[in-house]
């Protein structure tokens, strides 16, 4: 009955290991972080009418820094 429990633990450990391996090389695959990154930078981007033509140019370059900051592209 001992050995069931140990085995038992070693491939309950092994299991959650390969998951989160496979998640995590999942989550930071490039697509998924531009996905990620596209997602903010089209929340960023959202235009209301009432905003004014020199606000919105601040806030296309707010959106831009962000999104280039989100891939980790250095800015200059």
């Amino acid at each position: 009955m001992n050995r069931f429990w140990i085995a038992k633990i070693i491939i309950i450990f092994s299991s959650l290991s390969y998951l989160s391996v496979t998640f995590l090389r999942n989550y930071n695959s490039p697509e998924n972080i531009e996905k990620r990154c596209m997602l903010k930078f089209e929340k960023d981007f959202k235009n209301s009418l009432e905003t004014p033509g020199e606000e919105w140019v601040l806030i296309l370059d707010l959106a831009d820094n962000n999104y280039l900051k989100c891939m980790g592209i250095p800015q200059y």
